[in-house]
Order: C-alpha cells, then structure tokens, then sequence
C-alpha cells in the first residue's frame, strides 16, 4: 500500500475527481469522530463496517483511506489489498495532517 499526504493529494486530485468518482477519498472514523472533523466530500465507512460494505467500493479506481492519524487507515487499506483492491492509499497523518496542510478550520483531535 501505498503512503500520500494531504497535500501530494490535493495535487494529484481535485475536488471535481470526487465528486466524478476517478478517486474515493475512504473515512473510516466512527461517527462521533465525524462531529468534530469532516470533510464533506469523503465516503463515510466506519473501520468495523468495512467488510460488509465492502460492495459499495471500487476496486477500478484509486481509493485513498483516512482516518484520525493514519493507523487505522493502513489496516483498511492492507485489508483492501487483501481483497482484490490494486490502487490502495493510506493518507498519512489523516485528518489531523488535513487539517494542519490543507484546512485549518478543522479540528484537530
């Protein structure tokens, strides 16, 4: 699995490619976590729920994990690779690292 940090990601894909779905930015937080940090264009799975809900994900196309630092993230992201997903990335530093590079209207928790 591959390491990208919010800015290299930024730079690779832009907010149209989410919202196109060439790229699916994967928060595996839980749902308390969301209410105190977002980002609104990010598909919510919370980590335990993954495999279940492992249909509503595509394996054609880039799929970049975040969660608070980056740990959680990486388990999900192995477990995908795992599961017949090639073009896997952990976010490194997570939503915390987000916050600090790209938005600092986020909380950092």
């Amino acid at each position: 699995m591959l390491e990208i940090g919010p800015r290299e990601y930024r730079d690779r894909w832009s907010e149209a490619d989410e919202q196109s779905g060439r790229v699916t930015l994967l928060d595996v937080r839980e749902d308390h976590e969301l209410a105190v940090a977002r980002l609104p264009q990010a598909l919510h799975v919370p980590m335990g729920e993954v495999p279940a809900r492992i249909g509503e994900l595509d394996a054609s196309k880039p799929l970049v994990v975040l969660c608070r630092s980056g740990g959680r993230s990486a388990q999900v992201g192995r477990y995908l690779e795992q599961h017949g997903f090639s073009d896997v990335y952990n976010l490194t530093g997570g939503i915390n690292a987000w916050a600090e590079e790209l938005d600092p209207t986020l909380t950092i928790y």
